[in-house]
Parts: C-alpha cells; structure tokens; sequence
C-alpha cells in the first residue's frame, strides 16, 4: 500500500512521474473544510519528498472542481445566531495558509476545472501553474455574494491574470466565466469538451513530466515571485477588511440565505 493510499476526503493516484490529486467531497461539491485542507497539505508535503513525481493534476470528484470554503462552516451557533467572529479570523487564516501551501510545492500542477470552482475554490485554481477547463465549467470569486470582501487569494490572483478593468468587476460582482471566455481573459490556458477535460490535463502534465525537472521546477519558483511580491503587496490590508466583513451583519444574512436557498437582502451592516 502506498503512503499516497491512506487519505479519504483527498485522493491521490501516482502513474509514472504523474501525481493525480482528487478533492473528494462530492455531495458538498468539494467545499474545503478542515479535513479537505489537512489532507490535501499531507498529501503535497509527501509529493515534495518523491523525487519520482514531476508534475501534479489537481481535480475534483463529481460534479465541480470546487465549491470553495465550506459555508456550512461559517454560520455560527451562538445564541441568535451571530457569527462567530473568531470563526471569521480563522477562515481568513485557512484561506492564507491555503496560498502558501500551493505555492511552496515545486512541481507544477496542472488544474483540471470541471463544473464550477467559486471562492477559494477558484484561489486554488489560479494558484495552479496551468489551468484546463471544461468549456461549459465556469469560475468565480463570489466572496461579495456571501458579503465578504475578495480580499484573499483573488485580490491577488485576477488582476495578474486578466486586465485590471475586468479583474475589478469581476471581483466586485461575483460574476461567472464559462471556459471559453476564461481562455480569452487569461484566466486558463485551455478549454476543451468537458468529456475531454481529463485526458487532456493528465497530457499536460505528461509533457512537463518529461522536461528536466530542475530546469521547470527552478521556471516555476522564479514566476512564483511574482505572486509573492502581488501577495506582500495587497494581503495584508485585504485580509483585514475580509475579517471585517466576516463578522458583519450582511455576511451572516448571505450565508443564512444560502443554506435556506432564499434571496439574501443586505442591509450596509
């Protein structure tokens, strides 16, 4: 049995120098709990001690890639029904720790975005080196929907990948964009039928597999820069009014409304 055998709501498979890493909650569309993210952290710390794995395809079971941060997660339980807002830093906290994460592995990985990825769920996909999606799956950073600020990963993220105009509405508004119009915004690199989607990611990472591996490993680290330098330059503030937002009255409202599939209605506090 290999080590890469012992995980459930993360899977992983290696084939040849190809690592395959499947989110594995799929009646919750993948939604990253506490679970989600220890096992995926486990899992890419023993990628990075296997000199045999030279690339990474990052997917997710079922029917999205990943619905982001888990919401059922974030309506707290005190009397009334306030969030909690220790619960708010927490989340903010996962969600950096997240970044890191991604960021420190060294072999490329491949993103094969099938369904939807909304919230954290499209930080994790932009934080991959290479994005292939589906041509009817769509992403999203909905942090406004749920009435929180983007001040994450897509603060830092969208704006290096698209034209700052669009980057703005689109992280102000929530709004969806299918794999075709991702491929001509920059947010992917390709989009293909969606019965396709996983062959064409495991060719992908076949053929960086196949590149000496310092040499992509070191291209990597270098670009990489760019995201920390982008992260330097805006997390900190970002993060802070993300917090902010956590414990707001309107944040509560959304996430009620979500679980209780009702239209949200904010009211500025």
């Amino acid at each position: 049995m290999s080590a890469y055998d012992a995980f459930t709501t993360v899977l992983a498979r290696k084939e040849g120098h190809v690592l395959t890493v499947s989110l594995n909650r799929p009646a919750q569309r993948n939604a990253i709990n506490g679970e989600v993210h220890a096992g995926l952290r486990e899992i890419l710390a023993l990628a990075a001690e296997d000199a045999d794995v030279r690339a990474i395809v990052l997917r997710g079971e079922g029917k999205a890639f990943c619905a982001g941060g888990d919401v059922g997660t974030m309506v707290g339980a005190e009397e009334g029904g306030a969030t909690s807002p220790a619960l708010g830093v927490l989340s903010t906290l996962d969600a950096t720790r997240m970044i890191d994460m991604l960021l420190a592995v060294r072999q490329p990985i491949v993103c094969a975005l099938q369904g939807f990825a909304m919230g954290l769920g499209a930080t994790i996909a932009l934080l991959c080196d290479v994005v292939v999606m589906a041509e009817d799956a769509v992403i999203a950073d909905t942090h406004v929907n749920i009435g929180l600020v983007a001040g994450d990963g897509g603060a830092v993220l969208w704006p290096l990948l698209e034209s700052f105009a669009a980057a703005k509405w689109h992280l102000m508004t929530g709004e969806r964009v299918n794999g075709l119009d991702a491929v001509r915004l920059g947010l992917a690199l390709k989009a293909v039928p969606a019965a396709e989607l996983d062959d064409e990611a495991q060719r992908l990472a076949a053929r960086l597999a196949q590149i000496a591996p310092l040499a992509v490993q070191g291209t990597k680290a270098t670009l990489n820069r760019v995201i920390r330098d982008r992260i330097h330059l805006l997390l900190e503030t970002g993060l802070l009014l993300e917090g902010a937002t956590m414990v707001s009255e309107d944040h509560h409202e959304a996430a009620t409304a979500f679980l209780g599939k009702r239209p949200a209605v904010f009211t500025g506090r």
